[in-house]
């Protein structure tokens, strides 16, 4: 097929729910589609690391989509959420149950649908609370029996291919180091930003490649300010970057709120009848404000899960905190980064403003998000808009075409391999000091001026060394200065975006600068 070679149909970077979505519709449609994975399939992508479930409507788009747009601050595309709701069962039935046969927990033919923080019905398929394994591995497993599909693992896009406004395939760090792959079509699937941030529930390689190759080559983007912090989080672990198997942070799902799990602060009280009339099942940025108010005034915040069966409901999160030394009923959290609600600017197809090129997943603004997310609607956007866009993508007559390839250098053979770990360091600090959970517009500021200065010493290293880490390196403070430039622009609290008086600013141990380098 033509995946074994450097031409293909239509080529996929990214491999979770909305790059193997995008990959069956435009194999189903003909198409003939090679697939990038960057690393090690499928634990290290954002997918495989969902715990919550897949929402759908129960035959009630109409519910769903006044959810959606009441968890965004009434800042969700009405437009777009109309395209989730009323696709979001058929793509449910036809890839997961009917072609994948997901097995979602229930019994006696029944679905144990849950309940998820701002939803206000039962509407939420899972399988324990690790239903985004129980997805993509299946998933994978279908596209690598395909004949028209061909997964490539280690391999990562470094560049998109473009000319004179159309998008022609990527330069991927195959050996030899910026090999070009030409594809007809292009769809972006690379996920979130989770590395740009010290503590976070992404895989450690989500550092925004795909909004960074897409921003470098011209495609608009939008929202980026709206950076979403889950409210509960494992609290341990929280200085380290890259954890170790038992001392870092995980997720502790919705689904333990929905089912009556309680937050309570250091006095042992419970709180956030105090925040939300919803309580613990308030939209998430409420929750995770008042979580780190909380853990400020009284010193910790706990969930207290003695009101569930937990072994039995939640296994595989009750053996994480066993791992972690938790044997009682109440786990430390905090906020933590976890999804990033704009990206690339797409339409309804997943099209963005560049010729031949789509984006789908968290890497791209579909408007259904707004200012937050409501939970478990991530995997039915990629879902839904992977479809779509392959669709669209199999349908579209364009041809591979070669083009002129940037020539990458390899001159600087002798640069440290700790530079790209110390200047992620610098990245992290940044962010969680200046663009977190409360943001002061003077802050804000200092973060666009020390991003600009980092961007300014990476890109003189990637123009003379061709390194996976330097180009991550690279994408992550490409990514991260979108935020603070969206950040800056946008003097309206809303939903993830919430600023604080400038008298109220905290200090802070990262860089100040408040002009950025000359030429920079």
């Amino acid at each position: 097929m033509a995946g074994t070679t450097d031409t293909t149909d239509v080529l996929v970077v990214g491999s979770g729910i909305a790059g193997c979505a995008a990959a069956l519709a435009a194999a189903r449609g003909g198409a003939d589609v090679l697939v990038l994975t960057k690393a090690e399939r499928p634990d290290d992508a954002s997918t495989d690391w969902a715990q919550g479930g897949i929402s759908t409507t129960r035959g009630d788009p109409d519910s769903l989509k006044r959810d959606v747009l009441a968890a965004s601050d009434a800042t969700a595309d009405p437009d777009a959420v109309d395209v989730l709701v009323e696709h979001a069962d058929d793509a449910v039935e036809d890839v997961l149950l009917e072609t994948l046969e997901i097995e979602f927990d229930g019994e006696d033919g029944e679905f144990d649908y849950a309940r998820e923080a701002a939803h206000s019905e039962n509407r939420i398929l899972h399988v324990d609370a690790a239903t985004g394994t129980h997805i993509l591995r299946p998933f994978l497993n279908y596209l690598d029996d395909h004949e028209r599909i061909e997964v490539r693992q280690d391999t990562a896009a470094l560049e998109l291919l473009t000319h004179e406004g159309r998008v022609h395939g990527v330069v991927s760090d195959e050996a030899p180091a910026g090999r070009p792959i030409f594809a007809g079509r292009t769809i972006l699937a690379t996920g979130g930003i989770g590395a740009l941030y010290t503590r976070s529930t992404n895989p450690a390689d989500a550092t925004g490649d795909g909004i960074a190759m897409a921003a470098l080559a011209g495609a608009a983007v939008e929202d980026m300010e709206y950076v979403q912090f889950h409210p509960t989080a494992f609290a341990g672990g929280e200085s380290e970057r890259f954890p170790d198997e038992n001392g870092g942070t995980f997720l502790l799902s919705e689904a333990l709120r929905g089912e009556g799990a309680l937050l309570r602060n250091g006095d042992g009280d419970r709180f956030m009848d105090d925040y939300h009339s919803d309580a613990e099942l308030a939209p998430r940025d409420v929750v995770a404000r008042a979580v780190a108010t909380e853990r400020e005034e009284t010193g910790e915040v706990v969930l207290d899960v003695s009101p569930l069966e937990f072994d039995v409901a939640f296994p595989t999160i009750a053996r994480n905190c066993r791992d972690r030394g938790i044997d009682g009923d109440e786990i430390p959290v905090a906020p933590c980064e976890h999804f990033l609600c704009g990206g690339i600017d797409v339409d309804d197809r997943g099209r963005t403003t560049l010729d031949r090129l789509y984006a789908v997943g968290e890497c791209a603004r579909t408007g259904v998000h707004g200012a937050n997310r409501l939970a478990s609607t991530s995997l039915l956007e990629g879902l839904v808009w992977g479809l779509r866009a392959g669709e669209a993508a199999a349908d579209s007559d364009a041809t591979p075409e070669v083009v002129e390839a940037p020539d990458l250098l390899n001159s600087d053979p002798d640069l440290p391999d700790r530079f790209a770990a110390e200047k992620f360091v610098r990245l992290n600090r940044t962010m969680d000091e200046y663009l977190g959970l409360e943001r002061d517009p003077d802050e804000i500021a200092r973060a666009g001026a020390v991003l600009r200065r980092l961007k300014g010493e990476v890109d003189a290293y990637v123009r003379t060394r061709t390194s996976r880490d330097l180009y991550e390196l690279r994408n992550a403070s490409i990514t991260a200065l979108l935020i603070a430039r969206a950040a800056s622009e946008n003097h309206e609290s809303k939903g993830c975006h919430y600023l604080v008086d400038s008298d109220d600013a905290r200090s802070t141990d990262a860089e100040t600068e408040t002009e950025p380098p000359a030429g920079d």
